[in-house]
């Protein structure tokens, strides 16, 4: 059903949480894992205009892409990374476009109303981005 799950990844505890649901069903559908972070720091939304190298902030972010693909793989899961910079939103839904990815399954804040006008929220842009189903997962608040 499905062939190629696109997984954001924040790069903080919310992504345990579709991890845990993502691997069960890859390996139940047989499905590849595209994880994807995107690097959103002055640096990384401005580097391809102003020819920047990468920040600290992206090559600790690529190190952790990296050190989970690596735990995915060693159980057995098809595992691809991508590491990008600019907006989430945008950047997301253009990965799975790139990556022919045929659901988006990522992890969700739960906020409401306010918190969500103060903050924005990326599954409520992206739902407006992408064709692409989405699964949404709630993360535990800690």
């Amino acid at each position: 059903m499905y062939q190629r799950i696109l997984v954001p990844l924040e790069h903080s505890p919310a992504d345990e949480t579709v991890l845990a649901h993502v691997r069960g069903l890859a390996k139940r559908l047989g499905s590849a894992l595209v994880l994807v972070h995107v690097a959103d720091g002055w640096v990384a939304r401005n580097i391809k205009e102003l020819d920047l190298r990468e920040s600290e902030e992206m090559r600790e972010d690529r190190a952790y892409l990296e050190e989970v693909s690596a735990r995915l793989e060693a159980e057995g899961l098809d595992v691809d990374a991508v590491l990008a910079a600019g907006d989430p939103a945008k950047e997301i839904a253009a990965t799975a476009e790139r990556e022919r990815c045929d659901l988006i399954a990522m992890a969700t804040h739960g906020h409401r109303l306010l918190e969500d006008v103060v903050k924005g929220s990326t599954a409520t842009a992206l739902r407006h981005q992408t064709t692409v189903p989405i699964l949404m997962v709630r993360a535990e608040k800690k």
